[in-house]
């Protein structure tokens, strides 16, 4: 089995780290705020692949994008990417059961930059029920951007509701896609978390509402592009 691993981790093989190298792009207060991560935060290896984030970063500044969902906060690495990339005017809401370690980790360092850390909206509770009521309330359709690094057995879920909340043209990318390489080998999806990403890899790549890519990206990245 091949190993997937994020540029941060002792584990990425000299390909995967080479090419990190050649990809992401942080400025001082996302430095500071992995290694804090890194070094203090419970569940540390839950922080998303700054690679990633570049990636992510550069498709929301390609297209001019202002709105950004941000499925699954911690300690608001991905949020503070978006929130770099969209203008002035831009916002980035982020969805946690718990931000805790937002409140502790990311809130101290992000808001050093009252620019950046203004554009962001916490949104605490189950995302489920937080990106229902944004449709509710009449928001399909008026998003840019969405990234999706949550509870594993939500996926499907948050995938659906960040489809209608998108825009025609909007970009969806859903983190953890390979899980370490598991979802690539059937005796690994009886796991509820393995079998619920695997489920949403063949959700995504049947959509019918979307162009796709999996593409081999820190702990795997699906990408969808909203038609």
């Amino acid at each position: 089995m091949s190993v997937v691993a994020k540029s941060y981790q002792k584990s990425a093989d000299p390909v995967v780290a080479y090419c990190s190298e050649h990809t992401k792009i942080q400025i001082p207060l996302q430095v500071e705020l992995q290694k804090e991560t890194l070094a203090n935060a419970p569940h540390a290896g839950m922080l998303g692949a700054p690679e990633i984030l570049t990636f992510g970063q550069n498709f929301i500044r390609s297209y001019g994008g202002k709105r950004a969902l941000d499925v699954g906060t911690f300690t608001g690495a991905s949020a503070l990417a978006w929130a770099l990339a969209v203008p002035d005017d831009g916002e980035v809401y982020t969805f946690d059961i718990d931000h805790t370690n937002y409140k502790k980790f990311g809130v101290p360092i992000i808001s050093k930059c009252e620019k950046t850390f203004k554009k962001i909206k916490a949104v605490e509770g189950p995302a489920a029920e937080s990106l229902d009521k944004l449709i509710a309330d009449g928001q399909s359709g008026t998003f840019d951007f969405a990234f999706i690094d949550a509870d594993k057995t939500g996926y499907p879920g948050y995938y659906e509701k960040c489809v209608q909340l998108l825009r025609k043209g909007g970009v969806i990318f859903v983190d953890n896609s390979l899980r370490g390489g598991k979802v690539a080998d059937e005796k690994h999806r009886g796991d509820p978390q393995n079998a619920a990403i695997h489920a949403t890899n063949d959700i995504i790549y049947k959509d019918d509402r979307t162009y796709s890519a999996l593409l081999n990206l820190g702990d795997g990245t699906h990408i969808a592009f909203k038609k």
